[in-house]
């Protein structure tokens, strides 16, 4: 019998997976050996598929993720409208994924299918995909409106500390007052993309640099000795996470007051920041999906885990569901929905594409 992409959506959107994915997993896995794959769960906790030809040709990866964010929201059906927790972010492309890995038997090459447990927290498992997967290109499962996304901003965050010296608040000039300096210095940011980064990007267009936070002094009745300012950083290419920290603290030096001191630093996070990256429109792997699915080629508006893997191979965000329509949020809201003709026709799309990339030449 074919897949049920329905059935499967309704048990996958039905099952929490925002606290532990354990439930999820083990219904990913039991669905793949009921269509006779024997899947694998790395020591990350992806599960991995593999589907060999046996014949020379290109290595294609599709992914997405497992988890959803808190808290968990009942499968309802409403038509052909299904709502609930993960139905569009990411559970729709999921099954729409699995759908053209069960059905496309390649005829060369390797089609592998890498589902990762927790995208929407630290992304151990992609970052462990990072280190031990390679293929000429990626396909992510997330809710695009089945337009084909190339590129997505990266997300780093992080504190700019400025330091300076204690004093008595009845003697002011006896100390150097670290909170009053944090004025220049968010000047200072807001100059710097202006003045030293990476420009407008043809895809993406200007990074943001966004203070979120501040926090200085310890008693009413003293000249504060430091002053806390985080940030929110949304990169484009070329920009890395290392040079923007860098450049960042020699661009604020030049605002601070003489005989202060300045660091940045990025939040601790036990796997690297999502970097900002971007995939030629033109790569046949996004004119195939994109003729396939008659959707536009595009960015995509949030970071996903598509930018570990695009430091491999081209690589395209695609699937059924939208982050917003025009009454706000859908994805990771109390309201999250897809439409399941949008399901089928993703499905549709991924097939034609796995079947044009990986058949006969």
């Amino acid at each position: 019998m074919p897949f049920d992409i329905e059935s499967f959506h309704e048990r996958a959107v039905s099952t929490p997976s925002h606290d532990s994915v354990a439930e999820m997993r083990s219904l990913l896995v039991e669905t793949l050996e009921g269509e006779h794959f024997e899947p694998t769960v790395d020591g990350a906790g992806n599960v991995l598929a593999i589907r060999e030809s046996g014949r020379e040709g290109p290595h294609l990866v599709l992914n997405t993720h497992i988890d959803t964010v808190p808290p968990h929201v009942p499968y309802d059906r409403d038509g052909e409208v299904v709502s609930g927790r993960g139905s569009c972010d990411a559970k729709g492309p999921l099954a729409a994924l699995l759908a053209a890995f069960f059905e496309v038997e390649p005829e060369r090459g390797t089609l592998t299918l890498a589902i990762t447990p927790d995208e929407e927290t630290d992304s151990t498992g992609a970052a462990h995909l990072r280190k031990t997967l390679s293929a000429d290109g990626y396909i992510v499962g997330e809710p695009t409106g089945l337009d084909v996304c190339t590129a997505a901003k990266g997300r780093f965050d992080g504190t700019v500390t400025v330091t300076g010296t204690s004093a008595h608040a009845a003697e002011p000039s006896s100390g150097q007052n670290a909170v009053r300096a944090a004025g220049p210095i968010m000047q200072a940011m807001e100059t710097y993309d202006e003045k030293a980064g990476p420009g407008e990007h043809s895809q993406l267009g200007w990074p943001t640099l966004t203070p979120t936070m501040i926090e200085g002094g310890e008693v009413k009745n003293q000249v504060p000795a430091e002053c806390t300012i985080t940030f929110d950083r949304r990169s484009v290419p070329p920009e890395t996470a290392d040079g923007f920290r860098a450049g960042l603290e020699e661009h604020c030096y030049q605002w601070l007051p003489k005989g202060m001191n300045l660091r940045v630093a990025f939040s601790e996070r036990e796997t690297p920041f999502f970097e900002a990256f971007d995939t030629d429109p033109d790569a046949e792997l996004v004119r195939t999906l994109a003729d396939a699915s008659g959707g536009e080629v595009r960015p995509f508006g949030a970071a996903t885990e598509a930018s570990y893997f695009a430091q491999d191979a081209p690589t395209v965000v695609f699937g059924p569901g939208v982050l917003a329509d025009e009454e706000g949020a859908v994805a990771h809201s109390d309201r999250e929905y897809v439409r399941l003709p949008d399901v089928h026709a993703a499905a549709d799309a991924l097939r034609e594409t796995l079947r044009v990339l990986l058949g006969h030449q």
